[in-house]
């Protein structure tokens, strides 16, 4: 329910800043009554909530240490209290939740057995006589939207405590605390769609064009993964059943987990309405894997919209943004690639101040490259860069090229180009005067043999992914794995992959406890210690609040000797 005062103050604003405009569209949304919706309340405390900014924009007003005021949005709730309001852990300080299901609620202190549960759920007591130790008193009686006011204010809870300052009090109007009180009895307060009291529901999505190995590769081992999973859970949920009430909690998890797939056919600007299609009839929870040799951006925006987790699919092609919060992806594909040239550059190796050449075809993987390095070079001050987009669909020739290198002397050649286009430019002899060559070890493929020896020397490849032989006891176990299963070890890149995405599920799974929101499960995510077992792949996946791309780093190799060369390291790991 929303509040009264709420309601009250937002037409208020509504009111006084009619006329600059700034709540003009809301009034028009709320039918033009002057009160908002549910849906505009909800965004303006979410605001204060995420940016700590207040309903007319301006930033909050926190109070730290005691005694010293600074602007909201350095010390904004969700910070600790994260996004699912579900809290956090730091070093000594614990955050406790603060979503609409826990803060109207008595809280129990640990280890209290809370009598109006004794016969509901896994793990309930019917015969037993709790001991003393079990009857204790409730650490604080559920907030009132009074009491909830005066903690946010003063930091003194409804049993009269006063909490640590480490959190902040906040300077706030009553119609500004009405707002963030109306917020917080919304957050997290329904189980999101796709789990219920069984089953927790899963989809992956393929898109037409990936080959049908490709396809097999990615599904078989994440269906092998959900059906382990599955058999793990029935002796759990005997022992939640049969255990004694402190194990309801701990078991709470523990759901048959489903999954669909969501195949998707046609061209991309179709995907959306085939994604709502699949969702409309059977919603999910979130989506797992998944792969596509397009871009994902269609994928990546219905689960924006939706506020779907998708975790880990497979896509050389991922939305770069700083602020969307649901696809949790390997890495920023293609486009980090350009970051590490562009960095290693940068450091001085190989640019000193000669004109940057820049190749690739639109629409193509290498234009991907090119942007990450453009927006990379720009964010640390480079210069002399010059973009050469090469026309779509037509061959150059040994003239062409010798174009396109006119006025450039000496210059650094960024070729985002694939194996046979690379060594066709080679083969021009327009690239014997370049100062230094730079290419994509996966654009090239498997035709590293092309590239002339004489030109390797100046010849760099960016190569995101760890080097040959370094993760060799990795594959190893991820080899006897697929065979213990049956399943053939067909694309060892593509199901080492899927292998670490089932690695972590479970521990995601786990974190949830009884708490089935979508952001507590990437939470989950966020809160894993860095990999660098369970991962083939890459040298090292790295987790934290708020990050979604995993593998962060890239290597700058060289090509070895011979038809079949090795790749040798010309940089550490170069971290994005």
């Amino acid at each position: 329910m929303i509040s009264v005062l709420a309601m009250q103050f937002l037409a208020l604003v509504l009111t006084l800043t009619a006329s600059a405009g700034a709540f003009a569209t809301a009034e028009e949304e709320s039918g033009g009554e002057g009160k908002p919706s549910e849906k505009q309340l909800r965004q303006l405390g979410e605001r204060m909530y995420r940016q700590g900014s207040q309903t007319d924009s301006k930033p909050m007003r926190a109070i730290v240490a005691g005694d010293v005021l600074m602007d909201g949005r350095m010390f904004t709730c969700v910070n600790c209290h994260r996004r699912s309001g579900l809290g956090s852990e730091e070093g000594s300080v614990i955050t406790w939740p603060i979503n609409g299901k826990e803060l109207f609620i008595p809280r129990r202190r640990t280890g209290a057995w809370n009598p109006k549960k004794a016969n509901r759920g896994p793990g309930a007591i019917e015969r037993w006589t709790l001991p003393p130790q079990y009857r204790a008193a409730d650490a604080r009686p559920a907030y009132t939207d009074e009491s909830l006011a005066r903690l946010i204010r003063t930091g003194i809870d409804p049993a009269g405590r006063k909490l640590s300052s480490v959190m902040p009090r906040y300077v706030m109007e009553d119609g500004e605390m009405a707002v963030l009180i109306a917020y917080l009895k919304t957050l997290s307060a329904a189980t999101d769609p796709g789990a219920d009291g069984e089953t927790i529901r899963f989809a992956t999505v393929i898109t037409d064009e990936v080959p049908k190995e490709e396809r097999d590769a990615m599904l078989s081992v994440l269906q092998a993964h959900i059906d382990a999973r599955n058999t793990q859970t029935r002796p759990h949920l005997r022992r939640a059943r049969r255990g004694p009430f402190y194990k309801t909690e701990k078991y709470g998890a523990y759901r048959k987990l489903e999954l669909d797939v969501w195949e998707l056919q046609g061209p991309a600007h179709s995907w959306r309405d085939q994604l709502e299609a699949y969702y409309q009839a059977r919603p999910v929870f979130a989506l797992l894997g998944g792969i596509s040799s397009a871009d994902w951006a269609p994928i990546h925006e219905f689960s924006e919209a939706h506020e779907i987790p998708s975790i880990f699919p497979l896509t050389d092609r991922p939305v770069v943004s700083d602020s969307d919060w649901y696809t949790l992806y390997f890495s920023k594909g293609l486009y980090q690639e350009g970051e590490a040239a562009a960095r290693f550059l940068s450091s001085g190796k190989g640019a000193e101040g000669r004109p940057l050449l820049q190749l690739y075809r639109p629409g193509s993987a290498g234009e991907s490259i090119a942007r990450g390095f453009r927006e990379t070079w720009q964010k640390l001050g480079g210069s002399g860069l010059v973009d050469r987009p090469l026309p779509t669909g037509e061959a150059l020739t040994d003239q062409g090229w010798r174009d396109l290198f006119a006025g450039h002397p000496s210059p650094v050649v960024l070729l985002w180009l694939d194996g046979e286009e690379v060594a066709a430019a080679i083969a021009s002899g327009e690239l014997a005067a370049a100062g230094t060559i730079f290419a994509s070890s996966g654009l090239l493929g498997d035709k590293p043999g092309l590239i002339p020896e004489q030109m390797r020397d100046t010849l760099f490849l960016t190569h995101p992914r760890s080097l040959p032989g370094e993760n060799g006891i990795r594959l190893r176990v991820v080899q006897r794995w697929l065979k213990a299963r049956g399943i053939p070890a067909t694309h060892l890149d593509i199901q080492a992959r899927m292998y670490f995405l089932g690695w972590m599920l479970p521990g995601a799974i786990k974190y949830l406890r009884s708490e089935f929101y979508r952001d507590y499960f990437l939470e989950g995510f966020d809160m894993m210690t860095d990999q660098n077992y369970a991962i083939a792949v890459y040298p090292r996946l790295s987790f934290g609040p708020g990050q979604r791309y995993a593998s962060k780093g890239c290597y700058i190799v060289r090509l070895g000797p011979g038809d079949a060369p090795d790749l040798i390291k010309a940089s550490r790991w170069v971290i994005n």
